[in-house]
């Protein structure tokens, strides 16, 4: 009796192993998260993709599908009307009264980390390949990125021991507001340390900051990132807006560094090993003796 109850649950579990594997894989995807969009894409889907949100900007051919707007701010009607099979975004997706009437009309879901994490990446990119019918490859992208960031690692470790780290300010900013400061436990912070530099924030997240805030942190380098402005004219617009940066180390020495302020959004990227790697070249101009070039 034992013997058949336990052949019995065996086969159930079976059956519904079965099923799932059997049930179509989501064919139409919409994308609420700059690194989402650009990891499918590396995955060798972007096919899949029929609308992003405003985060996608890369590669060039995303900013051709119809947009849904803001992550934090969807409209169900625009992302009904592209008929998706699944929507994949961060946590910090919604609002959530929009999710829930998607998930009323039969939209699937998915909510990934958004933390600048190598575990939260991996888990990311173990579903993707799940979802994508794409796992080997998924498996293989991961590989490739972790070496990458051990090669950067190992990198910065060697210019770490030549030469003091470099204290360093992350600011995002866009024209006529005040800078937005990184401070701890951002993807900024981690972007920081990981290219080889200190942040000089001490606050929680991201805050505003004055000039004369500025001025007393001293950094050595400055990082600026503009939602709207780009290259010089940002770096002039922030000078401009904040004159107390210009008695700095960072501005008496000319290191400004330049940021895409999409690489922050959305947890670890494809393009960040390369940014963390021309950051590293900012922080370290000329190379430590032994180190290897920068992946």
């Amino acid at each position: 009796m034992r013997l058949s109850a336990c052949l019995t649950g065996l086969c159930a579990s079976l059956v519904f192993s079965l099923s799932l594997a059997a049930e179509p894989l989501p064919q139409r995807w919409v994308s609420a998260g700059g690194s989402l969009s650009e990891w499918v894409v590396a995955l060798g889907a972007e096919d899949r993709l029929v609308g992003v949100d405003t985060t996608s900007q890369h590669p060039e051919s995303l900013k051709g599908l119809p947009s849904i707007g803001y992550q934090r701010q969807l409209s169900a009607e625009g992302i009904l009307a592209l008929r998706p099979d699944i929507l994949v975004g961060t946590e910090e997706m919604g609002p959530p009264p929009v999710l829930a009437q998607l998930e009323a009309a039969g939209i699937r879901i998915e909510r990934l980390s958004a933390k600048a994490d190598e575990q939260a990446l991996a888990d990311t990119l173990t579903r993707l390949g799940e979802w994508l019918g794409l796992a080997p490859r998924a498996a293989q992208v991961l590989a490739d990125y972790r070496q990458r960031l051990q090669r950067q690692a190992q990198w910065v470790a060697h210019a770490q021991a030549e030469r003091p780290t470099p204290r360093v300010l992350l600011l995002l900013g866009h024209a006529g507001d005040r800078p937005m400061a990184a401070g701890k436990d951002t993807s900024a912070e981690w972007l920081i340390e990981r290219a080889g530099g200190r942040n000089v924030s001490e606050h929680q997240g991201y805050k505003a900051i004055s000039s004369e805030a500025l001025a007393a942190l001293d950094p050595e380098v400055v990082i600026f990132t503009d939602r709207a402005l780009q290259g010089d004219a940002a770096r002039q617009a922030l000078l401009k807006q904040n004159p107390a940066l210009a008695a700095t180390r960072a501005a008496r020495e000319g290191r400004f560094l330049p940021l895409d302020p999409t690489l922050l959004v959305g947890g670890l990227g494809p393009r960040l090993p390369d940014a963390l790697a021309a950051l590293s070249a900012g922080f370290y101009p000329k190379p430590a003796s032994g180190a290897r070039p920068l992946p």
